[in-house]
């Protein structure tokens, strides 16, 4: 199935591994040209060199998403090679687990600044873009953890405030043919949550009550993007698909 995005521009960020890296790809193979964008420089140029040893056309570019001068330069970086900006998504986030009583104000503020406040600086830069083009897509990548967490309190805020930043994009932008939704993930299977040290519990538990008894895979979580970013879906927008195996 042609998605129609052979030609168009995307921004990824938080790209350099795992999911932000299999959508990349996954958008690189559907045609467009990636901005693959990362703290690490060079991991993204990795997933870069990927995508063009399989014919593909991406650059790598290192952003802080919390520093509006940083987001302005990727910007700015990505219309100068591509003309231009199209799809982005959101995907640039971290975790910093505790229990409320325990969780530091500086462990909120940077899961907040980096998820939350990184979605906001990097939509702005963008839409005036979208805009004068009359089309573009707003992918914001929430988390089942929207539902809520233990341990997790500014990790579910970030994603349940996506969300919520997701309808309002679609509010204000569809007049413009800008299509604004997410992308909920349940447990998937990257080198993040391999890390987590109570990885072997968390996976089999979410094994056992997922109704599609396994863990979810980068790439599925790539294809539900790529089709909210594709042609095929340009009358939904403000939705949430969850791609959890069903489990939430």
């Amino acid at each position: 199935m042609d998605l129609g995005l052979k030609g168009k521009t995307a921004i990824v960020t938080g790209a350099a591994s795992g999911i932000g890296a299999a959508i990349a790809v996954r958008l690189a193979e559907e045609g467009a040209q990636v901005t693959v964008a990362d703290m690490n420089l060079d991991a993204a140029q990795g997933v870069v060199s990927a995508i063009r040893d399989a014919g593909g056309t991406a650059m790598a570019v290192r952003v802080n998403v919390a520093e509006a001068a940083a987001v302005q330069e990727m910007v700015a970086a990505t219309v100068d090679a591509f003309g231009g900006v199209g799809i982005l998504v959101n995907n640039a986030g971290l975790a910093r687990d505790g229990r409320i009583t325990k969780m530091e104000e500086s462990d909120w503020d940077l899961v907040l600044d980096v998820g939350l406040k990184g979605a906001f600086l990097c939509t702005k830069a963008v839409l005036p873009f979208m805009t004068e083009a009359k089309w573009g897509r707003l992918i914001q990548m929430s988390s089942r953890a929207h539902l809520g967490n233990p341990g997790q309190a500014n990790y579910s805020a970030v994603k349940a405030g996506l969300i919520g930043f997701t309808k309002a994009m679609a509010l204000e932008n569809g007049r413009n043919f800008i299509t604004s939704n997410a992308v909920a993930p349940g447990m998937i299977d990257t080198p993040f949550v391999r890390n987590h040290p109570q990885f072997d519990k968390i996976s089999e538990n979410a094994i056992k009550t997922t109704p599609i008894p396994r863990i979810g895979q980068a790439r599925d979580v790539a294809d539900a993007v790529a089709f909210l970013a594709s042609e095929r879906a340009s009358y939904i927008t403000g939705d949430v698909l969850h791609v959890t195996g069903g489990r939430y």
